[in-house]
């Protein structure tokens, strides 16, 4: 890019055509940083972001990631395997690559993380040390990613950032029960679909606000633990009903609301994995997690938050369901 300096940071970015990758790397180049970025087709990738420095390679393949990391100073590890297929096997394995990759170039690794990890045994109130014990198969391989990530930043091979959020919403390209279960993308608004009960809070996250929050972290790296962990509060909707009226304040009108079919997901789980992922995450509708920011907050002074209503305009023009006005 011309206007970069040999004083200029480099970032590799795993995931960047993706949600919360994608949305990290755009704010990271927006600052002056170089961007290099992994795709199975580098040709068609710099097509669509020609900013970016892309490479022809695999997060499976350890020597791929290796060659794109030479002298970077971050690696954002927000990779996730196609259409979350193989999952379970593939996750960890893509996670010891960045790690080698950054052990050998001397570059800090930041990791989007997830409730996932946590149990209802903590709820309702979930800090960043609060114990994680999951109650599902992926909690338990994101606990087993933070581990290693720990060892990694203890053994002082590589520091690591990692940001824990609620439900994402908004932009284009992410997966998020916002955008797959509650309304249809495409098509103007004239119902909604709820996962969770009336009374029951849960905790949302804005991606535009984790991608600013994590690269605001990145910024502040030299001043932070090796091992740094920090909570978002995101979007707090105390009773389940804030997301549902602030969907209403935008479009204009009221929206009939209708009760997510939990009964189906059972019977859909051998055949879809989207559906599969849904029943894993069932539990966290039934009872409310509320997370903390005041580490956050410590650190960065305020933690940056859209306002819900202008968070969910921009997320229903992204997904085709508003009109720009």
């Amino acid at each position: 890019m011309s206007n970069q300096t040999e004083n200029t940071k480099t970032a590799l970015v795993l995931g960047a055509t993706g949600g919360i990758g994608g949305a990290v790397a755009q704010g990271l180049a927006l600052r002056g940083w170089r961007i290099r970025a992994l795709n199975r087709n580098a040709a068609e990738a710099a097509r669509r972001q020609p900013d970016f420095d892309w490479f022809q390679g695999d997060a499976m393949q350890a020597d791929d990631i290796l060659k794109a990391a030479q002298g970077a100073d971050v690696i954002v590890h927000a990779v996730n395997p196609p259409g979350y297929r193989n999952w379970g096997k593939v996750v960890l394995p893509m996670l010891d690559n960045t790690i080698a990759a950054a052990k050998a170039v001397g570059a800090r690794i930041v990791l989007p993380g997830t409730v996932y990890n946590f149990g209802p045994d903590v709820f309702p109130i979930v800090t960043e040390d609060s114990a994680q014990r999951p109650k599902t198969r992926k909690g338990a391989i994101r606990v087993q990613m933070e581990r290693r990530l720990r060892a990694a930043a203890e053994q002082g091979d590589s520091p690591v950032i990692i940001v824990r959020a609620g439900d994402f919403f908004g932009g284009a390209r992410a997966n998020s029960w916002f955008s797959q279960a509650m309304v249809t993308p495409g098509k103007p608004i004239t119902s909604m679909t709820y996962p969770g009960k009336r009374g029951v809070g849960h905790q949302w996250a804005y991606l535009p606000d984790v991608a600013e929050t994590m690269i605001r972290l990145i910024e502040e790296g030299d001043e932070l633990p090796a091992f740094a962990v920090y909570h978002m509060r995101g979007h707090w909707d105390g009773d389940g009903r804030q997301m549902i009226e602030a969907v209403q304040r935008v479009v204009g009108h009221k929206v009939k609301v209708k009760s997510f079919p939990w009964w189906i997901v059972p019977l859909a789980s051998p055949f879809v994995t989207f559906m599969r992922e849904l029943r894993e995450m069932s539990y966290l509708w039934d009872v409310p997690l509320e997370m903390r920011n005041d580490r956050l907050v410590a650190v960065l002074g305020e933690e940056p938050h859209t306002p819900i209503d202008e968070a969910v305009r921009a997320s229903l023009v992204s997904i085709g369901c508003l009109q720009t006005a």
